[in-house]
């Protein structure tokens, strides 16, 4: 079982901390599997299974607990006295106002709480305000390539190759025939589209919600806007607004499904307020939705080191310089660097696209051209690399 350590890591340093660890990511991204890991790990360091009370919510088994007062009173009947006590909330936004029992529970100086939810509406303002200053969110993710790779093994490239069609989420990489493949990512879908967003949205035209999507990911790593979608989709005979979509956008993202990426201005080193670009949480979304023939494979490569970025820790956003756009600026702390995305550049006209904006740039941080090419070029400080080999770092 692959331990994803960049997360374990995480909530082993929170462990014992007087906050609540709140691990978000959607559906099927490893959540469950990740706490579990992290019982196991206790347990091997001398905590007693006693001492941990575990609630999954999506468990039937559990559906009496779904009432804040007695998802309480069932955890406080099992707490273990004079020892530190690890409660585990899975999907608890599925617990309405759960808040006010986590909240009574951090009252205890013998409890350790970690919660997972599917859905950004477990950290509304509501929630933040209640328990402002003792929470921390670790964002979670399907595999990285380096994670999917660790996992299959053999030619780097052929297994890049099937990350990029197949995707991240950790039980795809047990699947190998197709319709079981389409299967589950369809059931993820399903279930994100149904539960996360027209239930909890009370969404009236789901073939509206799911037009917008088809166009959002469609355009993946092309710079759009809300009315954009709207228009276009007005002009294909489905009729809708701008306030429509954007709505429908906020909703993607609390989902998980979506990130948005903003634009900022290298020269005038400020972000600017329109037109952003946006990336799908896991590769085999698209593919599921929109067939692989439509695999426009720059775009796509994009969307994975977009993803790569945000795990690393950095802030990412599309950089403007002049009337030229960087793929990537990302930023972390003092650390920034620039990034280009191409699937190659042995095209001379491609290799000079791609290198013009970032020789435009006169700082000293970081600008690398990342590309499937096995002999790498660069000049004027712009390092070239193999996006396969970054990855793997």
């Amino acid at each position: 079982m692959i331990q994803r350590m960049e997360y374990m890591t995480k909530l082993i340093k929170w462990k014992d901390h007087k906050v609540i660890k709140v691990v978000t990511g959607v559906r099927r991204c490893g959540k469950s599997t990740l706490l579990k890991l992290f019982r196991e790990y206790l347990y091997g360091h001398g905590v007693d299974e006693d001492c941990c009370i575990s609630i999954n919510f999506e468990n039937i088994a559990f559906e009496n607990l779904k009432e804040y007062h007695k998802m309480h009173a069932y955890i406080l009947e099992r707490l273990q006295k004079d020892k530190m006590n690890y409660i585990f909330l899975d999907e608890v936004q599925l617990v309405p106002e759960f808040e006010k029992a986590v909240n009574s529970l951090l009252l205890q100086d013998n409890v350790d709480i970690y919660m997972t939810g599917s859905n950004a509406y477990m950290l509304s303002s509501e929630l933040a305000t209640l328990l402002s200053g003792r929470y921390v969110e670790i964002k979670m993710l399907p595999f990285s390539f380096r994670e999917f790779y660790e996992e299959v093994g053999g030619d780097k490239r052929y297994v890049f190759n099937n990350f990029l069609r197949k995707g991240g989420f950790p039980y795809l990489t047990q699947i190998e025939d197709y319709d079981v493949w389409r299967d589950y990512v369809e059931g993820i879908y399903s279930t994100v589209l149904l539960k996360d967003i027209v239930g909890r949205k009370r969404v009236g035209d789901v073939e509206l919600l799911e037009a917008v999507i088809k166009f959002l990911f469609d355009n993946v790593g092309n710079i759009v806007s809300t009315k954009k979608i709207a228009d276009t989709l007005t002009s294909m005979g489905r009729k809708t607004t701008t306030v429509t979509v954007d709505g429908y956008v906020r909703a993607l993202k609390d989902a998980f499904i979506l990130y948005e990426a903003g634009r900022y201005d290298v020269k005038g080193k400020q972000y600017l307020q329109s037109l952003e670009k946006y990336y799908i949480v896991d590769t085999s979304l698209r593919s599921f939705l929109l067939g692989e023939r439509t695999m426009d494979f720059g775009h796509v490569l994009e969307n994975v080191v977009y993803l790569e970025l945000q795990r690393r820790g950095y802030k990412v956003s599309i950089g403007k310089i002049g009337n030229l756009e960087i793929d990537f600026v990302a930023q972390r702390g003092d650390e920034k660097v620039y990034i280009q995305v191409a699937a190659s550049v042995l095209d001379k006209t491609t290799y000079e696209r791609e290198f013009a904006p970032l020789k435009k740039i006169k700082d000293s941080y970081p600008k690398i051209v990342l590309t499937m090419d096995d002999y790498p070029m660069g000049e004027d400080g712009i390092n070239q690399q193999n996006v396969i080999e970054w990855l793997l770092n």
